[in-house]
């Protein structure tokens, strides 16, 4: 039941409304962050948002409530139905999220780990499991776990029961489709994706393989 997440990391402006655009047929939602919010300005949202599909700011908010409060209204307000946070940063850092997301009818995702081999480094030794707990605490929609390393799904959704897995790194990071998606409720795909000589056969396939999943 897995839903299909491109994570659009296209600086290009007029290069990642071409992939979006021709891709979006296969698509559940789209994943912008910091790449191409930097070049492009908030404004790409709305354009993106024309698509129909639902939009997630993936800025990985990590500061003091009240700036985590003022970067969540901004993203809101133009135009995301998401936003995903660090959890390290405390309870009144994602409060802050959560509560702004929920005024606006959106949702917050808070990380507890990520996806590259580096994260195992602080990531480690029951703090992801911490970090996922607060999450519930703090009433978030859903958390961020790593494609990558399937056990740490299964450690993790126990904790959080039925809110919501996004995982990242299938494809090119090296997460395998097959082994994550019956763990979690969304898959993140990027690069594999909009690096592909033929990005709609790609996102088509990756469709095709969650949807034989979704039948019985």
């Amino acid at each position: 039941m897995a839903e299909l997440i491109l994570a659009l990391d296209v600086v290009d402006p007029l290069a990642a409304l071409e992939v979006a655009e021709t891709c979006a047929p296969f698509l559940d939602r789209i994943k912008i962050g910091y790449p191409l919010i930097l070049r492009a300005g908030l404004g790409i949202v709305e354009e993106l948002a024309a698509l129909g599909l639902p939009m997630i700011a993936d800025l990985k908010v990590a500061d003091i409530p009240n700036t985590n409060r003022l970067i969540a209204e901004a993203v809101f307000t133009h135009g995301f139905d998401s936003i995903i946070c660090h959890g390290f940063v405390g309870r009144d850092a994602i409060e802050a999220c959560v509560d702004t997301a929920r005024a606006y009818g959106g949702e917050c995702y808070v990380v507890t780990e990520m996806s590259h081999p580096g994260a195992t480094q602080f990531f480690s030794r029951g703090v992801a499991e911490r970090l996922a707990e607060l999450a519930v605490d703090c009433r978030a929609d859903g958390i961020i776990a790593p494609g990558t390393r399937p056990e740490r799904i299964r450690a993790l959704r126990p904790i959080v029961r039925q809110r919501k897995i996004l995982s990242p790194g299938i494809g090119t990071q090296g997460g395998d489709l097959g082994r994550v998606a019956p763990l979690v409720d969304g898959v993140i795909v990027g690069r594999t994706i909009y690096e592909a000589r033929d990005p709609v056969t790609v996102a088509a396939g990756f469709a095709e393989a969650l949807r034989s999943r979704r039948d019985p």
